[in-house]
C-alpha cells in the first residue's frame, strides 16, 4: 500500500455538485479496509508527536478521518456542523465556497484554551472552509491549530487562505 494506491482509489466525479467541478470522492477510499487503515496509520504517524488534545472534524467527510485520528491520538473529538444541528450554545461562521456560500457552527463549550487542537478535513480546495474552521477556533485557543487534510487541490491554491494555522498537512495533492 502506498500513496499512488490512494490516489488511485479516489473517484472522480464531473459536474458535481455543478457543472464544472471535479469532485473527488473519498467514498470509494473509505470502502477499502486497506486504503483506510494506511490513511489513518499516515496521519497518525504524522501528528502523534504533536500533543493533540482535541481533533475538530468538519461536517460531514472530516467525521471520518478525524475520529478515527482522535481515537488514536487519545484526544477528544469535537464537531463543527452547518447550521441548526448543534443543540447547544454556538459560534457561527459564514463563509464563500467554490460553488455557493455556507455556514458552520461549534459549541461555545466544546474547547479549553489550553488544548492543543488539530482540524480535520476531507479536502483542501480554494480554503472557504478551512478558514472559517480556523475562524471559529480563533474563539477558543492561543496555542495555534494544526490543520489536516486527506486531499489538496494544489492548482485552487487554498493554503494562502490558511493564516494562523501552525502547520498545514495534506496525504495526497493533486
Amino acid at each position: 500500500m502506498n500513496l499512488e494506491t490512494v490516489a488511485a482509489s479516489i473517484r472522480n466525479v464531473p459536474d458535481f455538485p455543478k457543472p464544472g467541478i471535479l469532485f473527488k470522492d473519498i467514498t470509494t477510499a473509505m470502502k477499502d479496509a486497506e486504503v483506510l487503515k494506511f490513511i489513518a496509520d499516515s496521519l497518525y504517524d504524522y501528528y502523534k508527536d504533536k500533543g493533540i488534545t482535541k481533533v475538530v472534524g468538519v461536517e460531514s467527510r472530516g467525521f471520518v478521518l478525524g475520529s478515527i485520528l482522535a481515537y488514536r491520538l487519545n484526544a477528544g473529538f469535537v464537531l463543527l456542523r452547518k447550521p441548526g444541528k448543534l443543540p447547544s450554545d454556538t459560534f457561527k461562521v459564514d463563509y464563500d465556497l467554490e460553488y455557493g456560500q455556507d455556514s458552520l457552527e461549534i459549541h461555545k463549550d466544546s474547547i479549553d484554551e489550553n488544548d492543543v487542537v488539530l482540524l480535520h478535513d476531507d479536502l483542501l480546495a480554494t480554503g472557504g472552509s478551512a478558514n472559517a474552521a480556523l475562524q471559529l477556533l480563533t474563539n477558543f485557543t492561543h496555542n495555534g491549530v494544526y490543520v489536516s487534510f486527506l486531499i489538496e487541490l494544489l492548482f485552487l491554491n487554498g493554503r494562502p487562505r490558511l493564516q494562523g494555522a501552525i502547520n498545514i498537512h495534506s496525504l495526497i495533492q493533486f
